[in-house]
């Protein structure tokens, strides 16, 4: 009995020392926070009364804020109340008064870049290419993009009349417009494709995300699925919980989904699924790219780690981070990052290190020596430390140089402008194709165009020719590289021709989009999109989905950074 008391009393004893670190600990670090608060005030206070000019102080102290979260990651951020709204319509909510339409600056105009069909500019036939001049009589010149945007915004039911300039016509047009609660979905499209596999786009975690994918989900059962393809591509995330819910539509009852772990015990929650799946054995591919992030890789990485889905596509962004806003006074919130996630099998994703930083602030992204190897349900192996890699790698389109020059100078954008004031209708987005002499057409709309531009090829010759100046080599080899300036010159004179299918896509996927809208957009892009191929193709072959799942044989897809994956699409990222 002695030593039992003896045992409790060291027991107690201990408890108490531990105590009073802890309370030391904490004290100490209340001290310093106090400490350098003071220091903060004292600093603000000493330049407002004795700075030698007048001093803004709600700048300098947003400067001092800025700068302060600026030494932790980007995703930390200080909203002022100006921004509140805004900063809701990004990360929160998908409704907000206006007429229902994107704009861009360009040459110091503002430009319709795409009315939302069934939205009060489009009902007004306000188009994609139009200038917008006047707002309820404020002239537009010199305003930026967020002026014009907040002049179009307002409470539903206001009035707002525009004055516009319309390539083609002689004089502006005046359209009267009444502002109605615009909703921007997170599933702008759903809807059936060959061989009765289904198909939803998300864009977004906002709030409802997870219901708009079960409604759609609902709707495209109504056909008899063989499965469904769901496309995360540049899906920046969202709302975590959403990304739950979306995946217990797939997922059974009470199964681990992600786990977000912070510095504060408080912030550690593990998420489970926590209702009867809609689909829990529906065949299901997944999309994605690398700027498929945050909520889309916590959707992507639980559904593979739990092999309940074929991820296609390139390796994600690799956003590991969880962010939660906060309240400050007036009307003023903090974005903080608050914990990692990670999926079931263990591992964490994030790609970059914000906590060690180089001398320099630069941040590196994870060695390839520090990446771990984890399994999924099934024995598949998968990595932390850089994104989700794809079960199927499937490379990435790259636009020739003259299609991104046609593209970043709105010729693109302006012939299908062009074209859509000269013709009333065209055929369905799905099989709508601009024929040779509409083609033609549009390279002879370029002959008075700028569109100059330096190929790979072009810049590589630059280079060569700075170095053999440098090493005086030029003369001995001018012959034989004026000659090949020459050859190149002549190959891009044929640019036009040699890269035509290529250009033709893009127009015909801007001009579909002048008539049918984003729906039309995405409808006429299927047919060149080798993701969706080849997710089609494999929910079409079960016994390959079934192998892929399986990681067996042929199918151990998943590629450790640097090594190939062996899908039969091949390649790496």
């Amino acid at each position: 009995m002695p030593g039992k008391i003896s045992l409790l009393k060291k027991r107690i004893i201990f408890s108490c020392v531990v105590a009073a670190a802890a309370s030391f600990a904490f004290s100490d670090d209340l001290f310093q926070l106090s400490k350098n608060l003071d220091i903060f005030a004292s600093v603000y206070k000493t330049l407002n009364i004795n700075y030698v000019d007048d001093i803004n102080s709600t700048k300098l102290m947003r400067t001092g804020i800025d700068a302060m979260l600026e030494d932790l990651d980007p995703y930390t951020e200080y909203v002022p109340e100006s921004d509140i709204e805004d900063y809701r319509m990004k990360y929160v909510s998908t409704h907000y008064g206006g007429i229902g339409a994107s704009i861009l600056s360009r040459d110091g105009k503002v430009i319709i870049s795409e009315p939302y069909q069934g939205f009060p500019a489009q009902k007004a036939d306000v188009r994609a290419g139009d200038e917008l001049l006047q707002i309820n009589g404020v002239t537009l010149k010199d305003k930026t993009s967020e002026e014009v945007s907040n002049l179009l915004k307002g409470s539903r039911g206001t009035p707002l009349k525009l004055l516009i300039n319309r390539p083609g016509e002689t004089t502006p047009i005046t359209k009267n417009i009444v502002r109605e609660e615009i909703t921007q979905p997170n599933v702008p499209y759903y809807g059936m494709l060959a061989n009765n596999i289904g198909y939803i786009k998300l864009d977004k975690f906002l709030e409802n995300s997870a219901q708009e994918v079960k409604d759609a989900l609902t709707e495209l059962k109504k056909n008899n699925l063989n499965g469904l393809v769901l496309d995360l591509r540049y899906n920046g995330g969202g709302i975590l919980q959403e990304a739950v819910k979306i995946i217990n539509l797939f997922v059974p009852k009470d199964v681990l989904v992600v786990t977000q772990k912070g510095r504060n015990a408080e912030k550690s929650i593990s998420y489970k699924t926590f209702a009867e799946p809609l689909e829990p054995n529906l065949p299901l591919t997944v999309l994605v790219n690398n700027r498929s992030a945050s909520a889309s890789e916590i959707l992507a990485g639980s559904l593979q780690d739990l092999d309940r889905a074929v991820i296609i596509g390139q390796r994600s962004f690799g956003k590991g981070l969880v962010q939660q806003t906060f309240n400050l006074p007036y009307n003023t919130l903090v974005k903080v990052t608050i914990a990692k996630y990670y999926t079931p099998s263990g591992r964490c994703i994030q790609a970059l290190d914000y906590t060690h930083r180089n001398p320099d602030g630069d941040v590196e992204k994870v060695a390839d020596s520090l990446i771990s190897e984890y399994k999924t349900s099934d024995g598949r192996s998968v990595y932390d430390g850089s994104g989700i890699y794809p079960d199927i790698y499937v490379k990435p389109r790259m636009l020739s140089p003259i299609a991104q020059t046609l593209i970043t100078r709105y010729l693109i954008f302006d012939y299908a402008t062009s074209f859509r004031n000269a013709h009333t209708g065209i055929a369905p987005a799905k099989t709508f194709r601009l024929s040779d002499a509409d083609y033609a057409n549009f390279v002879n709309y370029l002959s008075n165009k700028d569109y100059n531009y330096s190929t790979r090829t072009e810049k590589l010759l630059t280079d060569l020719q700075t170095e053999a100046t440098k090493e005086h080599k030029l003369e001995d080899i001018k012959s034989e590289f004026e000659a090949l300036k020459h050859k190149v010159f002549y190959s891009k004179k044929n640019d036009l021709t040699q890269f035509k299918p290529e250009i033709k896509q893009l127009l015909e996927n801007e001009i579909v989009s002048r008539y049918y809208f984003q729906k039309g957009r995405m409808e006429n892009s299927f047919a060149n999109d080798t993701e969706l191929k080849t997710a089609t193709d494999i929910l079409t072959d079960k016994t390959r989905l079934a192998a892929i799942l399986k990681g067996e044989g042929a199918y151990k897809t998943i590629g450790k950074p640097g090594e190939a994956i062996t899908a039969s699409t091949g390649g790496g990222d």
